[in-house]
């Protein structure tokens, strides 16, 4: 008896430290995705489907999909090219105009995309406490990010995003599940390609456009490597670990991105409601689900965005670090490779984290025109990303064969450069019009 009960308890006793290995190994997908995912998301998605039901699912597709793409090809550039260069100095070696476009793209962006979230963020907590002080609430996310992400301690940083994690993806799955969703809808909506005509407060093409800059087109997909670093991973020994960590980042992307498009599909669109605060959303769901679903939905919404705050002030420094050092190489020579070490990196944490205070203050647009305008924004920059990555991913003198783009790899970012190219081109024709 003995005996049996040992061998039986075997594998529950060598599967939990797999299962803690596991979790251990995970880490930059986990803050790349808490990066990625926040107001953009939960805002794009959840008018996308009170506006249009599933007519428009292809475009969180296409964008997921291009995602990974060019987010893959970022990590195994820095992991494999052979200069040990950061994904920032392969660009700049092509031509010095990247080094300064991306110093200034990551720190406008970062202020923008950090100032919607901050708002929400405060929103969020004021409507959770039931105070109506979101000013003062979005001081205090402000105050509580930068407790967390102010010193050079990745390890916790990641423990408190994996926890944050957890908690929004219940939150969301739970809505959605509880919503009834309608899978054949689903399917025809990925497939279907086609733009409907305007409804609602926002048209067709800014949803669409604000969805592909959210997902696809976002400077936050820079953030990657340079959490990848962090963690340790800096040769082509850690080409594997990094691919399937980041498939895990986009497959809980996907789960939450759907889970909040079916929130808006089943709940806010049968019943006309639109989405113009995140009170809209939070009176929607307590109509239908009672006290238990506003609560997991603001619980859900806070811990999405504060936790994508901190992942952006973690990592968007580290690339306007190393932009500025590109710039300065003599900062480069005199603290070395730990972008931590450089005085500057601490100023530009905080431009990123304090001064999108200034869009939480009354007469400022609204969470929702803020958090389109600012997602649609991003797609200027898409042109100019993909296409440096289509050239710099192929150069023979950089990278080996087996580490070179396929020839999907390069349709997928010749396809990139164009759509972004095409739907700026068409938002300026219906903005002017």
């Amino acid at each position: 008896m003995a005996n049996s009960r040992s061998v039986a308890d075997k594998p529950a006793a060598t599967a939990q430290p797999r299962f803690r290995r596991l979790t251990r190994l995970l880490g930059p997908g986990i803050i790349a995705v808490l990066s990625w995912l926040g107001a953009g998301d939960l805002i794009t998605s959840s008018v996308a489907g009170a506006n249009y039901g599933y007519a428009m699912m292809w475009v969180l597709a296409v964008s997921l999909l291009l995602r990974f793409l060019i987010v893959n090809i970022i990590a195994r550039f820095q992991l494999c090219n052979n200069q040990g260069m950061t994904i920032l100095q392969g660009y700049a070696q092509l031509h010095p105009f990247f080094a300064w476009f991306m110093l200034g793209y990551a720190l406008l962006m970062g202020h923008l995309i950090n100032a919607y979230m901050i708002k929400g963020a405060g929103e969020a907590l004021a409507m959770l406490v039931h105070i109506n002080q979101p000013l003062l609430c979005s001081l205090l996310v402000v105050i509580a990010v930068w407790l967390l992400v102010g010193r050079n301690i990745y390890s916790m940083i990641e423990g408190v995003m994996k926890v944050l994690l957890a908690i929004m993806t219940l939150a969301f799955l739970a809505l959605a599940i509880m919503s009834g969703p309608d899978l054949a809808g689903i399917v025809k909506g990925t497939i279907g390609f086609s733009i409907p005509p305007d409804q609602g407060v926002h048209g067709a093409l800014l949803v669409a456009v604000s969805v592909i800059g959210a997902v696809a087109g976002s400077v936050a997909n820079f953030v990657h490597p340079y959490v990848m670093r962090e963690k340790g991973w800096t040769g082509p020994e850690h080409k594997r670990i990094q691919r399937n960590d980041l498939l895990f980042a986009v497959f809980v992307g996907i789960v939450i991105n759907l889970a909040i498009w079916v929130v808006g599909v089943e709940i806010l669109r049968p019943n006309g409601l639109q989405v113009r605060t995140l009170g809209d959303l939070g009176q929607a769901l307590e109509l239908f689900f009672g006290a238990a679903g506003w609560y997991i939905f603001f619980v859900g919404v806070f811990a999405t965005l504060f936790a994508s705050i901190a992942g952006k002030t973690t990592a968007f420094p580290m690339l306007i670090t190393d932009a500025f050092q590109h710039i300065r190489p003599e900062r480069r020579e005199k603290y070395g490779k730990e972008f931590h070490k450089d005085p500057m990196h601490k100023w530009f944490m905080l431009f990123i984290l304090v001064t999108p205070i200034v869009w939480s203050l009354p007469g400022m647009p609204d969470f929702v025109t803020l958090t389109l305008g600012v997602n649609a924004l991003n797609i200027v920059g898409l042109p100019i990303i993909s296409l440096g990555l289509l050239i710099m991913s192929n150069q023979k003198s950089l990278l080996s064969k087996e580490y070179r783009n396929n020839g999907f790899e390069n349709i997928a970012l010749a396809f990139a450069t164009g759509l972004a190219i095409w739907v700026a081109f068409q938002l300026g024709i219906e903005m002017l019009g």
